[in-house]
């Protein structure tokens, strides 16, 4: 799962004052375009966070993996990002042992040099560490690894029903974000594997240019659900990153904060900012005393507040 960055105080002072500004920002009707969206379902996200946890565990090496990849397959055959590249590669950590990865990157019109991308994680921790009765238990991730993988998938199936943009998406399903140990938040040394591999490997999609933006979800299912701008979104793409919440405030002002996060969160947005790809994180991190728990369960989730993440996406989509 993702971390809390360390950065420098230079570095952290300018982010601070960058996110400072957003304070100031209020949601404008041209940033919120008449785009129809009432159609992205809620409930039909949920029923993929509900099928995703039949796989539990989804981490690295265990069938639920493989499971996983093949349901994101199946949902994706019937819309416009039914053209799947596998970006298979292989990690040895350092205990020696070898893990097979498989990064999926899902592309609607292909032939079009201007590019977004739309990213998730699939991967899951591996067990429960920061549960106090079974740590050694399998963690469901409901929130953490399945919502964001639903918010892609229900975006896709309504973006088969909206006239395409005039640009080409990628929609990413990121694969070891949780890290080599599958622990996430709870390996003091962990790091992502699939963005990074991703972005060191951009020309094996983008031979003319790189996509002009990137976001990132991650759990965004949360019944209570608090989006702030992140610190390191808001550092490295902060014209995107308020646009974003602009228009997601004017969807779901209860949900769409206008003060910052007080400290960078490390996830699959910032291999794609080291590559030259403005990206943002769009994250609830507040997700306590369930974070990576046995209780990361769908009962904590909410249709409406996926309805707000999914549907400010498509807003946002057709802003550009």
């Amino acid at each position: 799962m993702t971390r809390r960055l360390v950065y420098s105080i230079a570095v952290l002072a300018a982010a601070l004052a960058v996110g400072a500004d957003i304070l100031w920002c209020r949601p404008a009707a041209a940033q919120a375009p008449d785009v129809a969206t009432e159609s992205w379902s809620g409930e039909r996200a949920m029923a993929d966070i509900a099928a995703q946890l039949k796989f539990t565990p989804r981490s690295l090496d265990t069938p639920g993996h493989q499971a996983t990849i093949d349901y994101i397959e199946a949902q994706l055959a019937p819309t416009p990002f039914k053209a799947i590249t596998k970006q298979r590669f292989t990690y040895r950590g350092d205990d020696g042992v070898e893990h097979a990865l498989t990064n999926l990157v899902a592309r609607l019109d292909p032939g079009n040099s201007r590019r977004v991308i739309v990213a998730t994680h699939y991967d899951s921790i591996v067990h429960a560490y920061r549960d106090a009765k079974n740590p050694d238990a399998p963690m469901p991730g409901a929130n953490n690894s399945a919502s964001g993988v639903a918010v892609l998938l229900e975006t896709a199936r309504v973006l088969a029903g909206l006239p395409p943009p005039p640009f080409g998406i990628d929609m990413i399903f990121f694969d070891g974000e949780e890290g080599p140990k599958s622990l996430g938040a709870g390996d003091p040394h962990w790091f992502a594997l699939g963005s990074p591999y991703f972005a060191t490997h951009l020309g094996d999609f983008y031979s003319s240019r790189k996509p002009e933006a990137g976001v990132v979800f991650d759990m965004v299912c949360y019944r209570d659900l608090r989006l702030s701008p992140e610190l390191y979104s808001l550092a490295n793409a902060r014209n995107e990153t308020v646009k974003f919440w602009n228009i997601g405030a004017a969807v779901a002002p209860s949900v769409f904060l206008n003060a910052p996060t007080t400290y960078p969160v490390g996830d699959d947005q910032t291999a794609l900012v080291r590559a030259g790809i403005p990206s943002f994180l769009v994250i609830d991190f507040e997700y306590d005393p369930w974070f990576n728990t046995t209780e990361d369960t769908i009962d904590k989730c909410s249709a409406a507040r996926l309805a707000d993440v999914g549907r400010t996406l498509v807003r946002y989509l057709y802003a550009r």
